[in-house]
């Protein structure tokens, strides 16, 4: 052990200065060799934990721990040095201008890690940076709604560079990426699937709210116009499939006509519902003039229930909603002589029924009245419905109809004629039990049958004859008969246990 010797400040703070270089130098002075190596192992721990250097650095933890063990060793130093002669050099003045020196090796090496972490962090944000890239990339491929939650999650790491690292290499690409990031989801866009389009477009005005408008810039009215486009176009396309689809094309061209009144887009399309409007009125004449009304009516439904005021298309558009009305009304007349024509009677007479209820003044509502007729009669006489009926009316050959019925008793008719009346009930007749005992009976007893006499030309007429009382028993009968002239006819309806026959 090396004698003590008086005190000497300078010596003892020589060597606690030494030892904060964390290499334990004032220890080796002293001939201190197991606490040198206590330094070196301290150091060794800080280097294992802080190397290689990452974007976290070393932990608080850790750190302190270290700079307390120096402070530690440079105070447990200056105590030893006090008294303790040095083993070199031999002045204490020389060992603390050496200590002040080797204080460069720590400080540089703190210099240098932090460079090092920097770099780190840099590579960080650039990885994350690619990973967000990635995602924009493979959400590109996906539809829209399954890619949506990738945007989000690329957008929010673009804005998080953009705003908590402005400074960094990675912030600095991303007004490049944020472009890119527009294109990808506006990708159906630019392949002209307008309908896939809208969404992905209508997300991308959302984006300067969330991600902050002076950071994307001129891109804020990026999706504008496209989206004006492809509600234009794909409202047209839906238009012209199916204007009564759910979802369909009203209230794309709807949208439109509320986002953007004031676009070009906004302003096709009072001409595309016009030329919808003509395009399905010319199907009035072809093969399914039923399905060319009912298409009219939604269109003109569609067309009344645009929104055009802030588009100044208001008027335009009731004028085509009245054109397709004026259309509808031309069609279900046609439609109802379709379904006589092709022989679907029951929908003849409901077809027609309702025009002549909801156009009182068409010219054509006499006909129309006419066929209805005719289509009761062909239910129960199918030849009935063999030849389109007419308004003409008159003859010169008596036929008298009387009810042997305790029932009032319509009674419809077609032939050269077509027409209908009511008799009344006969309050002392009954039903009969069965057909051939009503052929036998009927209108013989010599009562005073409600009757009514037509005078009808020569030829075929097909009477068809039903209660007036509503019921799931009552079964309409029919007859043929063929008239000539020189005679006189007679029919007699009874009734046979809720049936008619003549």
């Amino acid at each position: 052990m090396v004698p003590a010797g008086p005190a000497d400040r300078v010596r003892a703070l020589a060597v606690a200065v030494l030892n904060l270089s964390g290499l334990g130098l004032g220890y080796a002075l002293l001939r201190r060799w197991f606490a040198m190596v206590v330094c070196w192992a301290a150091t060794a721990a800080l280097l294992v934990a802080a190397l290689p250097a990452d974007a976290e650095g070393v932990s608080r933890g850790v750190l302190a721990a270290y700079l307390a063990f120096l402070a530690l060793a440079a105070v447990h130093g200056a105590r030893r040095g006090l008294r303790t002669p040095l083993s070199r050099p031999p002045r204490a003045p020389i060992a603390l201008l050496l200590g002040l020196v080797m204080l460069a090796v720590p400080a540089g090496a703190v210099a240098a890690y932090g460079g090092a972490q920097d770099e780190a962090t840099q590579k960080m944000l650039l990885e994350h940076l690619d990973h967000a890239d990635r995602l924009v990339r493979a959400a590109k491929a996906k539809p829209f709604a399954a890619a949506q939650p990738d945007y989000r999650t690329a957008l929010a790491a673009y804005r998080d560079l953009s705003q908590n690292h402005p400074g960094s290499r990675a912030a600095r690409r991303v007004p490049d990426r944020l472009a890119a990031y527009y294109t990808a989801v506006g990708a159906p866009f630019a392949q002209k699937r307008y309908c896939d389009a809208i969404a992905p477009l209508t997300y991308l005005r959302t984006v300067p709210a969330s991600y902050g408008k002076p950071g994307v810039g001129a891109l804020a009215t990026w999706p504008d116009d496209r989206l004006a486009t492809s509600l234009y176009e794909c409202g047209v396309a839906d238009l012209a499939k199916d204007p009564s689809a759910s979802g369909g094309s009203g209230d794309h061209l709807s949208e439109l006509l509320t986002l953007f009144p004031a676009s070009p887009q906004a302003a096709k399309v009072e001409p595309a519902v016009r030329s919808t409007i003509g395009g399905a009125a010319a199907g009035l004449h072809g093969k399914d003039p039923c399905s060319a009304t009912e298409r009219l009516r939604q269109l003109g439904k569609r067309a009344a229930a645009l929104p055009g005021d802030n588009a100044g298309l208001t008027a335009a558009l009731t004028k085509d909603s009245r054109q397709a009305d004026g259309y509808v009304e031309s069609g279900t007349y046609a439609c109802g002589v379709h379904q006589y024509r092709s022989g679907d009677f029951p929908g003849a007479v409901e077809t027609m029924n309702g025009f002549a209820q909801k156009y009182p003044h068409d010219r054509n509502r006499a006909l129309a009245q006419k066929i209805s007729i005719a289509a009761r009669v062909a239910q129960v006489e199918p030849a009935a419905g063999h030849r389109l009926p007419t308004t003409a009316s008159g003859g010169s050959i008596p036929i008298t109809v009387s009810n042997d019925s305790p029932e009032a008793t319509e009674v419809f008719f077609t032939g050269p004629v077509t027409g209908s009346f009511t008799l009344s009930a006969c309050g002392s007749c009954h039903a009969y039990t069965d057909a051939a005992a009503g052929r036998t009976s009927a209108c013989k007893s010599g009562k005073n049958y409600p009757k009514k006499t037509l005078n009808l030309p020569a030829g075929t007429t097909y009477f068809m004859y039903t209660s007036g009382e509503k019921s799931s028993r009552n079964t309409p009968g029919g007859d043929t008969v063929k008239l000539q002239y020189g005679y006189i006819y007679t029919e007699c309806t009874f009734n046979v246990n809720a049936s008619f026959s003549l």
